[in-house]
């Protein structure tokens, strides 16, 4: 098993190592910030020409956790398009792809603060998610518990240099990082981070295999 598997409000859940978020108790896979368009919300916007692959490379990759774990739920936390317009521009073949992974399951796009609005591509549109005793949402909340949320992209520095994509876990939240192929991230040292996680919280990087660390250690 490469995944960190943990509780939360106790409910079993896997941090997977692909930065996806699996509860096997309601068979929810849970995935965020994927920003497809972005290539071309950075064209439109700043006349910035990029090679359009990342939605494709998103898709695909998730297309394979979807074959592996076959969810009855997927749920999509916020930032999914990298803007309103952004879901606009995805080609027929993405457009199929979207489709063929939404067919025979719920899913659930979560209201993010770069896609604020319904899309046209399937799936139920919510704010957030109350799934037993936990709350799916795009930005944490300070005072909640049980929550699982995304936004803030959190990255944790390696040893030999270079970062990589984390998720962020104590006993109140998830801070899930970023799923899309093609984004940024905030350093898990940073004082919006610490400010929101527990002093013994634990970053689980992602990569070949989800590596638990803790988050106090993390640079």
């Amino acid at each position: 098993m490469n995944a960190h598997i943990f509780t939360l409000c106790d409910t079993p859940l896997h941090a997977l190592p692909e930065g996806a978020l699996w509860a096997p108790q309601t068979r929810t896979l849970t995935v965020s910030d994927l920003h497809l368009g972005k290539s071309d919300r950075i064209a439109r916007r700043r006349g910035i020409m990029l090679p359009p692959y990342e939605t494709r490379a998103t898709l695909d990759k998730l297309d394979l956790l979807l074959d592996t774990y076959a969810p009855s739920q997927v749920v999509c936390l916020g930032d999914s398009f990298d803007d309103l317009d952004a879901a606009d521009s995805l080609d027929e073949v993405e457009k199929m792809q979207l489709a063929r992974q939404q067919a025979g399951r719920d899913w659930i796009w979560i209201e993010g603060n770069h896609d604020p609005g319904p899309v046209e591509l399937g799936g139920r549109h919510l704010q957030d998610l109350r799934h037993g005793p936990l709350t799916y949402r795009h930005i944490a909340q300070a005072e909640a518990r049980g929550e699982i949320s995304g936004h803030y992209h959190p990255k944790c520095g390696l040893p030999r240099g270079g970062t990589r994509p984390a998720f962020l876990i104590d006993g109140a939240r998830v801070i899930m990082p970023a799923f899309g192929a093609f984004t940024g991230g905030l350093r898990a040292t940073h004082p919006t981070l610490r400010g929101l996680m527990s002093p013994g919280a634990t970053a689980v990087l992602t990569g070949k295999k989800a590596m638990p660390v803790p988050l106090a250690a993390t640079r």
